[in-house]
């Protein structure tokens, strides 16, 4: 069994499931896992870097998205398509969430897990 390097980035549901699918997808080959960065091997279709890459890949391809089901296309669901949904338990979303916001710049720093829960019930 080959040994991967899960240091390099955050691992929680969605993260943990595509190095799941990408590891079944090569037949446990973790070449690809090694070299290409999770949001290249499975694009966020919702964001400015994620869509350009998707329309740009060759078949098949991994998709992420965190958008609800009704905003997907409805040939989407008729197409052969497979779908992973994944639903965390709220306590680890926000546990998760406090760790990646305080590791980040992308969001106003939370401070405490307090602060932060407030504004995870809110629904900031």
């Amino acid at each position: 069994m080959a040994k991967i390097n899960l240091k390099k980035t955050s691992y929680a549901g969605t993260n943990w499931l595509i190095e799941i699918v990408c590891l079944i997808q090569t037949k446990g080959n973790p070449k690809w896992i090694q070299s290409v960065p999770v949001w290249e091997r499975s694009p966020w279709v919702e964001t400015e870097i994620g869509y350009p890459i998707l329309i740009n890949q060759e078949g098949p391809r991994l998709i992420s998205s965190h958008l609800p089901l009704h905003l997907f296309p409805k040939s989407f669901f008729s197409s052969k398509a497979k779908m992973i949904y994944v639903i965390r338990n709220p306590r680890d979303v926000l546990v998760s969430g406090y760790f990646f916001f305080h590791k980040t710049n992308l969001v106003k720093n939370p401070g405490s897990l307090i602060k932060y829960f407030e504004w995870f019930l809110k629904g900031n």
